[in-house]
């Protein structure tokens, strides 16, 4: 069952912004979604330009699979995923690491890919871009790949554990980054430290609580 559908949403995109809401990009509504059975659901929400959505629940309650349901890559049971924007530009971080053997990338290239500038990148990182991305320690790799998806030219980024491998000072910097993108694309963060989503998360959505 494929339950992702586009709408232009017209007449709500009229109606917000004479009230002066942000726009509506993405709908999820009653959501149940899985593999060969379901994992999570139901689960209803909505997505506006510019807001930071954390994502929030015990270990297994599925939030993994929530993100891949919103990006179109997992089964829906039931439910629906709309996206209120023709043409939506999504971007995803996958928790799991980029598979780098035998792949000569460099950072800047996966940046090109992307299409994600590397101007303004912190100073601690810079440098780095020339190198393979099998030369990078893990939190570097894990910095640059988030990086890649947040600067993108992309309405809504998915962030699956974005501080994973990195340490204190490079989960400080990864919140500067998400903070200093408020007003940009939508954000929707999986993390499994409460702080850091209240840093950076303008609302928290619970689920499997």
């Amino acid at each position: 069952m494929n339950s992702v559908r586009d709408t232009e949403a017209a007449a709500h995109g009229t109606r917000a912004a004479a009230a002066g809401e942000r726009a509506l990009l993405l709908s999820v509504e009653a959501l149940v979604a899985g593999y060969g059975r379901p994992v999570v659901g139901p689960v209803s929400f909505d997505i506006r330009q510019g807001e930071a959505i954390g994502i929030r629940g015990p270990n297994g309650a599925g939030k993994s699979t929530l993100l891949k349901a919103i990006g179109g890559t997992t089964r829906i049971f039931s439910g629906a995923v709309v996206r209120h924007r023709a043409g939506l530009r999504i971007a995803h971080q996958q928790q799991n690491p980029l598979p780098l053997e035998d792949i000569p990338l460099s950072g800047r290239e996966l940046l090109r890919l992307t299409g994600a500038s590397e101007a303004a990148l912190p100073d601690w990182i810079s440098p780095l871009v020339g190198r393979r991305l099998d030369r990078l320690s893990g939190g570097q790799l894990q910095f640059l790949q988030v990086w890649a998806c947040m600067k993108a030219p992309v309405d809504l980024v998915l962030l699956d554990e974005p501080t994973n491998n990195l340490d204190p000072k490079g989960a400080r910097h990864m919140a500067e980054v998400l903070l200093d993108m408020r007003g940009g694309p939508a954000l929707a963060i999986i993390s499994h430290d409460p702080a850091f989503l209240a840093a950076v998360c303008t609302r928290i959505v619970e689920i499997g609580s």
